[in-house]
């Protein structure tokens, strides 16, 4: 994070000038950055307004919900966020009885909203500049491995002298390549309540089809509400506790958006990494997303086609294969992107420069001479990283008997003395029956089966046999190379595909059980892999991580006067631009919004990712669309505006001039795909589901007038 004293901060790696719609900022910052940019570009707000620590302000209404931001909407705790943000809660709490999934659900009383033990609603408290703190337990004579070491320690006693005996949370995070410090004070409630979500035909209209795709027509939306303890402080669930108050929530515009109008989104985008060099971004094309791209593949393939087998089946694995299935899409787009946008000889030009920049001055060859060739260095043999990702891929995140048998080591150590660790060895048995029902509930040991051979057989083509575990050499020699009938083996003897037999384990457990059991033996086989892997790939991560810090240091001494923002890191952020079209391509013009009348357009029968429920087709060809359509009768359902977001902003609030809400972000645009790495103003877009459109679902098509009348609607 930029340190305040510094003004202002890198010329990220590559990036053209800065613009109206690019940046990622800190909100605690913009009135020194961006406040007079912001408003020339259309604000009627202040820097106050948006950012406050001693009054009520937006980004209180700004939520961390893990993985996916979310925005207060009422008084009374409602929280709204993405569909898919909130897939995962639906597809737990879904049933053949009761398909949330298909049907959607709505609570029509606070009694009958869903609890979600895994959730949380994260509000950032304040932010602090701590960089001269930071820096100063540091010493030129120190390596960089012992500068990490001083940060770490100084980070810890800061977080601990920022929350003192309050109920908070801090964190000390680094910006730009570990040259800028800031902590951040959080209150995290986690007694957070499932009250309403349109069906999957509406909230994921045009499924893996569409995703990524500009134009887009879905519902994208969900809500939850927020309870705390009856003292307002933060609570477990608990039929006492009450509806969150907010310090702000957002006002509801459904005045419409038209082109060129202010559009700010704040939020908590993930990770983006504008400063990686061009070696750098090839090996995230030739490595990251290839071997994505290759393992999920065939896991979507055997997943998808347990999926058609019937209802149940659909519903146990549809957020395995919502999960897969996202990233397995953009990194086919990222790769196109990248290579479209000639990406990687714009960061060589850049090099170049800043290797010139270099040269010209003994003082700085001293200083910056070798950022670029220790980068350059740690990629120069990326067997290691290779294998480090294909068994990430392929064994740990394929299958899932392996990860599952593992998680039995840390109990397999204590039965060597099972009298002196009893008081553990219960408490680990306690926690694995406890979640068993949940697992196998979402399990399928014949699917799971398929997974293991065809993806173990993946593993041993891809990868050199120095990064195989024994297994492998076993199928290769005493199966004579069978991996299906390796993996039937397994299935047929291990107790991790039966919860009645791992059951009767766990009630008397022990080592000789686990020793002869196949899926455990194969599961410490791949995480004693993964650790040599890691032991070797962690060299080359710590020069990696030197060679950043030069290089973003390098650049800020070379180009001081230019104001750019840190990579996203999950802290929250603040993006402003406009609503408007794009052409991304010859003879091509995308208009900046869409109409419900899309939904009918792209309807194909019995598909299920265009499917439109008879009701939704009703009120659509009866134009019944209330106080919730444009000037011209119509209803909009999406837009998109030239807002700077990666992964995390899904949920985000997309906020106008007035600090009203207008809309819910939830995706990027495939021609952009290479956003994460270098943004293209031309292009980049954000893709939006319009408030109205949400407000209608909610309350012509759902009927659950009651959450609308908890909203500040503004006419």
């Amino acid at each position: 994070m930029k340190k305040l004293l510094v003004f202002l901060v890198l010329a990220i790696l590559l990036a053209p000038a800065t613009s109206a719609d690019e940046g990622m900022w800190l909100p605690a910052l913009i009135h020194k950055l961006n406040i007079k940019d912001m408003q020339k570009t259309g604000l009627k707000l202040s820097a106050e307004d948006i950012y406050s620590i001693n009054n009520s302000s937006l980004k209180d209404a700004i939520v961390s919900i893990g993985g996916c931001t979310a925005e207060m909407i009422s008084p009374e705790g409602l929280m709204l966020t993405n569909h898919h943000c909130a897939y995962s809660d639906i597809q737990r709490h879904s049933s053949v009885e009761h398909d949330y999934l298909q049907d959607g659900f709505w609570a029509k009383t606070r009694e009958e909203e869903l609890p979600n033990p895994s959730k949380i609603a994260r509000f950032l408290i304040s932010t602090e500049d701590v960089t001269e703190k930071v820096l100063a337990e540091l010493d030129d004579n120190m390596s960089f491995q012992q500068k990490q070491q001083a940060i770490s320690q100084v980070s810890a006693r800061l977080e601990k002298e920022a929350i003192g005996d309050t109920h908070y949370q801090a964190q000390v995070r680094s910006f730009l390549e570990s040259n800028q410090y800031y902590l951040f004070v959080y209150e995290t409630f986690r007694d957070v309540r499932l009250v309403g979500a349109p069906p999957q035909s509406l909230g994921k209209f045009g499924g893996d089809t569409d995703n990524w795709m500009w134009p887009r027509h879905t519902a994208d939306f969900s809500i939850y509400r927020v309870y705390t303890g009856p003292d307002g402080k933060p609570a477990p669930y608990s039929k006492d506790n009450v509806p969150l108050k907010p310090r702000h929530f957002l006002p509801i515009s459904i005045k419409g958006v038209k082109d060129n109008d202010y559009a700010m989104v704040m939020g908590y985008p993930g990770t983006t990494n504008r400063y990686k060099t061009s070696v750098e971004v090839q090996y995230t094309m030739d490595v990251t997303n290839s071997v994505r791209i290759d393992v999920r593949a065939k896991k979507l393939e055997i997943i998808k086609a347990y999926m058609e087998t019937s209802q149940k089946a659909r519903i146990q694995y549809a957020n395995k294969h919502a999960g897969s299935s996202n990233y397995y899409k953009y990194s086919i787009g990222q790769n196109q992107g990248l290579t479209n946008l000639n990406v990687i000889a714009k960061k060589k030009a850049l090099e170049d420069e800043f290797s010139k920049w270099v040269a010209s001055s003994p003082q700085r060859t001293a200083k910056y001479g070798k950022a670029l060739d220790m980068i350059r260095d740690a990629y120069e043999n990326v067997e290691d990283e290779t294998a480090q990702q294909y068994l990430a891929e392929a064994l740990l995140q394929g299958p899932e008997i392996f990860m599952f048998a593992y998680r039995l080591r840390a109990l397999y150590n204590l039965l060597d003395k099972p009298a002196e660790n009893k008081d553990r060895i219960d408490q680990i048995v306690a926690n694995v029956k406890e979640s068993l029902p949940r697992y196998f509930q979402d399990y399928d040991a014949e699917t799971d089966r398929k997974l293991t051979a065809t993806l173990t057989e993946l593993y041993a083509n891809r990868v050199g046999p120095r990064f195989q575990p024994p297994f492998i050499k076993t199928i290769q020699t005493k199966y004579k190379g069978n991996f299906d009938k390796y993996a039937t083996r397994i299935f047929e003897k291990t107790m991790f595909t039966d919860e009645s037999k791992l059951n009767e384990f766990l009630e008397n457990p022990t080592k000789k059980a686990l020793d002869k059991d196949l899926a455990f033996q194969a599961g410490g086989e791949i995480f004693d892999l993964l650790r040599i892997i890691s032991e070797e790939t962690q060299k080359s991560a710590q020069q990696l991580a030197e060679g950043r810090n030069l290089l973003v240091a390098g650049l800020m001494e070379m180009q001081p006067d230019k104001v750019f923002y840190p990579d996203a890191n999950s802290t929250m952020r603040l993006t402003y631009g406009t609503v408007g079209s794009y052409d991304p391509r010859d003879g091509v013009l995308y208009k900046e919004t869409t109409t419900v009348k899309g939904y009918l357009e792209k309807e194909i029968p019995n598909d299920d990712e265009f499917h439109v429920p008879a009701r939704m087709k009703e009120l659509i060809q009866a134009r019944d669309f209330g106080r919730y359509a444009d000037e011209n009768g119509d209803l909009i359902a999406c837009f998109i505006s030239n807002n700077d977001i990666t992964g995390g902003n899904s949920g985000s609030p997309v906020i106008n001039a007035n600090g009203e809400l207008i809309g819910c972000a939830f995706d990027g645009n495939w021609e952009a795909m290479s956003g994460d790495l270098a943004f293209e103003p031309e292009i980049q877009r954000t893709i939006s589901v319009d408030i109205r459109f949400v407000l209608w679902v909610v309350d012509k098509y759902a009927g659950a007038t009651h959450l609308i009348e908890e909203m500040t609607i503004v006419e």
